[in-house]
């Protein structure tokens, strides 16, 4: 755990990332809590450490990303999370948006296309206190087995947005996605009224790398 060291420089910077996220429209002081709270360099292999509390996303293993954090911390806003929601994530990625969603007390259940970033992060988590429920497969159809969610977050650009997320959904719930082409996306916000009908929203300009899988792009 040596390696896991957090000091005041550390603290210091991530106070400057917290305000940076919040000039830029994060208004939802439980997340600000949240990033403050995170050692988001614990994400980065030390001799990157430095990046991490830059404002942008950040290569990981197996082509993927760490998100930027203030995507990280809009589509949490968008979900409204509140403790106790039951919420699924499709990407687990470096672990960090799930250790987020843990630290709003949401109970958590995250699914990680890619073997190799799923085996790293399901050791990794644990020896920073977080345990959401960690599962390596095809999320781009959700996982109906613990349906219904309160909220669906997708850490990858979709093509479309999949109807099986829809249906996974409480009614009143949310899903968070960006969908679009492989480089730019726009992040879609789809508000379950009843079990047959929706709202949407969306908010332009985002990048993801692309949600693989069956509702996704193909491999």
């Amino acid at each position: 755990m040596s390696e896991l060291e957090d000091t005041y420089k550390h603290k210091g910077l991530r106070k400057q990332l917290v305000l940076e996220i919040a000039k830029k429209g994060i208004t939802d002081k439980s997340i600000l809590n949240a990033i403050n709270k995170i050692p988001r360099h614990f994400f980065f292999d030390k001799i990157f450490d430095t990046h991490a509390y830059e404002d942008k996303a950040f290569p990981i293993d197996a082509g993927q990303t760490i998100s930027q954090p203030f995507t990280v911390a809009f589509q949490t806003q968008l979900l409204k999370v509140k403790p106790g929601d039951k919420i699924l994530e499709i990407g687990t990625g470096s672990g960090y948006q799930a250790s987020v969603l843990v630290e709003l007390g949401a109970q958590v259940y995250t699914i990680e296309y890619q073997k190799k970033l799923y085996q790293k992060t399901i050791r990794f988590l644990p020896k920073l206190g977080y345990q959401p429920h960690m599962y390596q497969g095809d999320g781009s159809k959700g996982m109906p087995r613990f349906a219904p969610y309160d909220g669906i977050i997708v850490t990858a650009g979709a093509p479309s947005v999949p109807e099986e997320l829809i249906q996974q959904l409480k009614i009143g719930g949310r899903l968070v996605i960006p969908v679009g082409n492989n480089d730019i996306q726009s992040m879609v916000l789809v508000q379950k009224v009843d079990e047959n009908k929706i709202k949407k929203k969306q908010f332009n300009n985002f990048s993801f790398v692309p949600l693989l899988g069956d509702r996704g792009w193909s491999t």
